[in-house]
């Protein structure tokens, strides 16, 4: 005889009245992310299950007085490695936020160091009371023009696909692969498809015509709108419309307007890439409802997008709502336009009071491998391995678009000594930039001009670049980006300032290049220092430098940027040469 589990007994006996509940929570106003109203009941809790809506009573019983209770917010899309936090370290910032469940794509980490960096991220998020389910990166490198520490066909994602806690293919960046149908991006597509998982998307720039390509190969989602337009274009083709306000990327203003009454179920909040003291200091998902409230939305939309709409979406039917049956991940709220989260309980339990951890969030099974710990590997530089020559006066440059991943491609005429080398200009806010290859000795260097960044001296420098992690430079003068580089190297990588040959401050990561070890109250302080010297090399621009740094290595995002191979144009999907010809007068290169 096939035996009954013992607690799905129990929550029926508790949902029916013949038994108490664990937890009853009385005097609350329930949010209904199912009909947008609000329920006056109490609140039967069982065994981290919600048990039923009604009259109950409990060995505990809790008055919530009047507070709102919201389901645990769900981060759709987020990368992990961009907080430079451990899981366990993330899970804590995020609980205190009222993020109950994330999905990440350990998509850095995997460049860096392969499928011993997706284990890490597996094994670590074990025991963390955070749900954290992943998605595989599915391209790795981002596309063939990339030089990462790790190449991972669908031979190397498959042992994974039978984890419990991984849900799908990753945001699928390489779009000409899944176009001429590139066979290995066919093979994680189809496969991933077979199994009845999900694949993300990775849409920046592409249009609408595109995104049948996409729908066709079983992708279903996309993070990269930065206009009304977009917005709608996507879920005009049924795909679910992720709205992201991260720390460099913020999308939400611009495209919160397309969320309406008929569409909203399908649409969801994510961050993507979010800075721990951003995290901290300003918010993770509870931000972007907050924000959303402030731009008109209504509040229990906004909440049913951060909660229902995310579970839905990523097939998590035991989550995202306030129901009997459903998982007891939830918030106490006293106030749904401020977002102001009172109280967390993550499976019925209370973790976090008033911005306080009660309880521990597990710690982690496994210990970084020193594959993971000793990635930073490139040769010893010299100052004339930065020279750029510009013997016609012409440049193509990167220019910096304030918080945004997207950058402009400018021509304009630069700054030369007496042999036709580049020379920096604080006035035009024109900067050196250098990507060094990081993981296999190969000597080869991007060099490339940057307008925008705002340093008026000095140099920092970062083994952050997405997406292959390659170390990458901007500086005022040769000389500091040198030593800059040379002590990232000695650190086995981290972010670092340096000016007048002096380092102002720095943060360590030696896990991949990517992650500190440390707690993430110690991580903040360092990262505040880092801010701070920021600031004495003039920076004054109401953005994060490191963070946008850090993306001027993309070359899956428009317009261009800059790999170990040199200046890449993403639109022509072509590399081009830093110094230019003479310009005619109308602006054409001759």
């Amino acid at each position: 005889m096939t035996r009954v589990d013992k607690t799905f007994a129990r929550r029926i006996a508790v949902a029916a009245g013949r038994e108490k509940a664990d937890l009853v929570i009385k005097n609350g106003r329930i949010i209904d992310v199912f009909n947008g109203e609000i329920i006056e009941d109490d609140l039967a809790i069982v065994d981290g299950f919600i048990a039923g809506i009604g009259r109950y009573k409990g060995k505990e019983e809790l008055d919530a007085k009047k507070s709102y209770i919201s389901p645990g917010l769900i981060d759709g899309h987020v990368h992990v490695e961009s907080s430079m936090v451990t899981p366990q370290e993330f899970a804590k910032v995020l609980l205190k936020q009222g993020v109950t469940t994330a999905i990440t794509d350990p998509h850095e980490i995997a460049n860096v160091s392969g499928i011993d960096g997706i284990k890490y991220i597996l094994d670590s998020s074990e025991n963390t009371i955070l749900d954290l389910f992943v998605m595989l990166p599915s391209c790795v490198p981002a596309t063939e023009f990339e030089y990462a520490g790790a190449k991972l066909s669908m031979e190397d994602l498959q042992p994974f696909l039978h984890h419990p806690r991984v849900l799908g293919l990753a945001e699928v960046m390489n779009f000409p692969a899944v176009k001429y149908g590139e066979r290995q991006m066919l093979e994680k597509l189809s496969q991933t498809s077979s199994l009845g998982k999900i694949i993300d998307g990775h849409a920046a720039g592409l249009q609408p015509d595109d995104l049948n390509i996409y729908m066709a190969a079983g992708i279903r989602t996309d993070h990269e709108c930065t206009t009304l337009a977009e917005a709608k274009a996507r879920l005009q083709k049924g795909m679910y419309l992720m709205i992201r306000e991260g720390t460099v990327a913020k999308d939400l203003k611009n495209i919160i307007g397309i969320v309406n009454e008929k569409n909203a179920r399908r649409c969801l909040f994510v961050t993507d890439d979010k800075h721990l003291d951003d995290l901290i200091d300003e918010g993770s998902i509870d931000f972007n409802i907050k924000l959303a409230i402030q731009c008109g939305l209504n509040p229990i939309t906004a909440i049913q997008m951060a909660t229902l709409n995310a579970a839905e979406c990523f097939g998590l039917r035991d989550r995202g709502a306030i129901a009997p049956g459903y998982k007891a991940d939830l918030l106490l709220i006293d106030n749904l336009t401020e977002m102001n989260i009172q109280r967390v309980f993550k499976d019925g339990l209370e973790i976090v009071q008033n911005g306080v951890l009660k309880n521990s969030v597990g710690a982690s099974k496994s210990t970084s491998t020193p594959h993971l710990t000793q990635s930073v590997r490139f040769l010893n530089l010299l100052l004339d391995d930065l020279d750029i020559t510009v013997t016609g006066k012409y440049a193509n440059i990167i220019e910096v678009i304030p918080n945004s991943l997207v950058t402009r491609h400018c021509i304009e005429e630069v700054d030369v000594n007496h042999d036709n080398l580049f020379q920096t200009s604080v006035g035009n806010d024109l900067l050196k930039l250098a990507v060094i290859e990081r993981h296999n000795m190969t000597g080869q260097i991007g060099l490339g001009i940057v307008k925008g960044l705002g340093l008026k001296s000095g140099a920092i420098a970062s083994t952050v670049s997405h997406d292959s992690h390659n170390l990458i430079l901007c500086g005022e003068n040769d000389e500091d980006m040198l030593l800059a580089a040379s002590e990232l190297n000695k650190r086995q990588g981290g972010l670092i300032v340096v000016n007048n040959g002096a380092i102002l401050a720095s943060l360590d990561l030696p896990i991949s290049g990517l992650l500190s070890p440390l707690p993430y109250q110690v991580v903040y302080t360092k990262l505040q220092k880092v801010n701070d010297a920021l600031k004495e090399l003039g920076v004054s621009v109401g953005f994060n430098p490191f963070l946008t740094l850090s993306f001027l290595a993309l070359p899956v995002i428009p317009e261009l940027k800059l790999t170990v191979q040199g200046l890449f144009h993403v639109g022509k999907f072509q590399h081009l040469p830093t110094a230019l010809p003479k310009l005619m007068t109308d602006g054409k290169i001759l």
